[in-house]
């Protein structure tokens, strides 16, 4: 039983660091003070320390060599590269998706969707950033949309790449113009997958990702500078 409480305590402090990285609620590039995580999660050094190296293998924290951890920093350059990448895998797990996916594949979709649009992206207290619900369903959502394909790289390559987008995603959603109305993208995404039209769905994922890059790029944000480089769907 005492074996069992340390893995149930070391998974719940993986999983709260986690959610604060990839919402930024700890900052990229900020120096991540074992002790106060310890006193802050009310959790041992060595639960900590397991947690933070699983999210060294994640990318999310960068080890340094006597020095100890940092959240990940993020930059213009990172996240065009991120991005690009993105797009790449992510619109070859569409397309295979829709080649092989089945009617239980198209169910689930359709759920997703469903359990997005309920979702409000935002609460009453904090009416600028996404919320951890909407967050969690977006999530849903885009890893439905390619859940039909057959390939276990592929989807593990394009969690490890959304993952990553996150940081990047979480930032830029205040900083979003109001016309963007990004329940139509979703919706016209799984439209186009549903009706099995991969080129259209592609373009229209492309177009998706490239979106919330730009709006970063765009903005003059302290760590993360303009960048004179779009990405193209």
């Amino acid at each position: 039983m005492a074996r069992e409480g340390s893995i149930n305590l070391t998974q719940g402090a993986y999983e709260d660091l986690r959610a604060d990285l990839l919402s930024c609620r700890i900052a990229p590039g900020s120096r991540l003070k074992v002790q106060e995580l310890c006193d802050r999660l009310s959790v041992s050094l060595g639960a900590i320390r397991e947690a933070l190296s699983r999210l060294t293998s994640e990318g999310l924290v960068v080890a340094e060599p006597q020095r100890g951890f940092r959240a990940a920093p993020i930059s213009a350059e990172d996240l065009l590269d991120l991005t690009k990448t993105r797009i790449q895998i992510e619109t070859l797990c569409i397309r295979r998706a829709i080649e092989v996916g089945d009617v239980a594949w198209e169910s689930q979709l359709v759920a997703a969707l469903h359990r997005l649009s309920r979702t409000p992206e935002h609460t009453p207290d904090d009416p600028v950033h996404s919320s951890d619900e909407w967050a969690t369903a977006h999530a849903a959502f885009h890893k439905a949309l390619v859940a039909g394909c057959d390939s276990h790289w592929l989807l593990r390559l394009r969690d490890q790449l959304y993952d990553q987008s996150e940081r990047y995603r979480r930032r830029s959603v205040s900083l979003a113009p109001r016309a963007r109305n990004i329940s139509k993208e979703h919706q016209d995404l799984a439209t186009a997958v549903l009706d099995r039209n991969a080129e259209k769905a592609a373009e229209l994922l492309a177009a998706h990702l490239a979106v919330t890059t730009d709006i970063l790029l765009a903005a003059e944000v302290s760590d993360l500078p303009a960048a004179k480089t779009t990405v193209r769907a």
